[in-house]
């Protein structure tokens, strides 16, 4: 058994995070920040070695599920939200 380190914990956080940005709809953008997030908040505390390999092959799942479905969005875009302009017009 191998033993997990923070820094693959991290990067796993990282690429999950940056491949939930690829989204083009706000709402599902947000939606995947916000339990990418959740979920490793929650699993913050677990210090069991099995328990952690376990959380991070169903991360990695997920990871996998959020590249899939961020290509889908690619693929199918809609326009932006009123609020998304809002949002993009406050930064200029």
């Amino acid at each position: 058994m191998s033993v997990v380190s923070r820094f693959q914990v991290l990067s796993l956080y990282r690429r999950m995070l940056r491949e939930s940005q690829k989204f083009t709809g706000y709402n599902y953008r947000e939606y995947a920040l916000r339990r990418i997030r959740d979920a490793f908040k929650d699993s913050k505390s677990v210090n069991d070695t099995e328990v952690v390999i376990s959380l991070l092959t169903k991360a990695d799942k997920s990871l996998q599920l959020l590249q899939r479905q961020t290509l889908m969005g690619r693929m199918y875009s809609q326009p932006k939200l009123v609020l998304e302009k809002q949002l993009t017009d406050s930064y200029h």
